[in-house]
């Protein structure tokens, strides 16, 4: 059984640019198991706190680290999915495919891979089809189907439903169910309250670039700590 790359440790880490703060002293830990939901207002850091903890940018000050015993294969454990995913100019089973190589998988196991894991999140049908003649919808379904080809034990959303009609986006939500299920450890940012509610396990609550509450989902939507954090729930503006 291959070792666990879990927990996600970030400690005291801050980000800046060009002098500004735009994360501040962000301090928590994610074991295995279950969705985490990122939620805050515009610019509270959300997105942010997903490219530190995948490794895209690194943190002025503090430490993100994996606790796991297989902590040293975490670069190749993880994927991230983006609000808007790059489409290959080719098709959804040859876009699966080539990330299957990138990630080193070899050229005998990769269209295999590839078509199950379209047929995972219902996109058999359009295997052929170009990557970017998709709908938005299918198109972030594939991105989905791409990551989860690479058996990613840790898997960062960044608002995957936020462009989507209410129909296209419950169909990312079941996919969403499904890798969960599956074992994979989601940690996803969202705006909308209805989804965080449906899916999350705990959320991580931030504000102003500073993490203000991080609890269960029930103890985080029935009875949050901070005036922010019911500003934010009641829908009010707040600064």
């Amino acid at each position: 059984m291959t070792a666990s790359i879990l927990p996600l440790r970030v400690r005291g880490v801050s980000f800046a640019v060009n002098g500004e703060s735009l994360l501040r002293d962000l301090d928590f830990e994610l074991p295995a198991g279950g969705v985490t939901i990122v939620l805050g207002p515009n610019g509270a850091g959300k997105s942010l706190t997903l490219r530190l903890c995948h490794g895209l940018l690194q943190p002025t000050a503090g430490s993100i680290d994996w606790g796991g015993a297989g902590a040293a294969n975490a670069a190749r454990r993880q994927a991230m999915v983006f609000q808007r995913p790059v489409m290959l100019r080719r098709s959804a089973l040859a876009n699966v495919a080539f990330a299957l190589g990138a990630h080193g998988v070899p050229r005998p196991e990769r269209a295999a891979r590839a078509r199950a894991a379209l047929e995972r999140v219902e996109l058999g049908r359009v295997a052929h089809r170009s990557a970017r003649a998709l709908s938005g919808g299918e198109q972030q379904r594939l991105a989905l189907a791409r990551a989860w080809a690479l058996e990613p034990e840790v898997l960062f959303l960044d608002e995957p439903t936020a462009s989507l009609d209410p129909a296209a986006a419950h169909a990312v939500e079941e996919v969403i169910r499904a890798i969960d299920a599956a074992g994979t450890r989601i940690i996803m940012t969202t705006h909308d309250l209805g989804q965080a509610r449906r899916l999350a396990a705990d959320v991580i609550f931030l504000h102003g670039g500073r993490l203000l509450e991080h609890a269960a989902a029930s103890e985080f939507f029935d009875n949050p700590r901070t005036d922010e954090a019911r500003a934010f729930l009641e829908g009010r503006l707040f600064w």
